[in-house]
């Protein structure tokens, strides 16, 4: 198993075996937009079920740039620490705080802001890295 953020993916030779990410909560990902926004996968299901893969990791925002993004897979988000203001094309607006769950379905495209810093866990179905 790799550290968090690598792309080393695991083979399923024998038994398949649990992953573990000590307090993966605690890196930073690496960025991906503007000066402020950063995403990495933790783990993907990729290398086990390559047709139905699904990839989970975390996606912070810090204050600055809003983050408009196209979701071209289905997601769910559940805030961790922060807040987001979150808000889609048909209008609808949310303050979101830690414990909120979001299902962002493929094809919506959802505006991301915060007056500090927002941190969210992310379960999507897509390959590893192709946010």
């Amino acid at each position: 198993m790799g550290s968090i953020f690598s792309k080393s993916k695991d083979s399923p030779t024998g038994p398949v075996a649990m992953s573990h990410y000590a307090k993966a909560q605690t890196v930073k990902p690496p960025l991906i937009a503007n000066d402020n926004a950063f995403l990495g996968d933790v783990a993907s299901s990729e290398t086990i079920d390559p047709e139905k893969p699904i990839s989970a990791g975390f996606y912070r925002l810090e204050k600055g740039t809003p983050l408009v993004y196209e979701y071209t897979y289905h997601e769910m988000k559940v805030i961790v620490e922060g807040s987001f203001d979150i808000s889609d094309e048909a209008g609808n607006k949310v303050h979101a705080v830690p414990g909120d769950v979001f299902y962002f379905p493929k094809g919506s495209k959802i505006t991301f802001t915060t007056d500090d810093y927002g941190l969210g866990f992310y379960c999507g179905q897509r390959k590893r890295d192709t946010a």
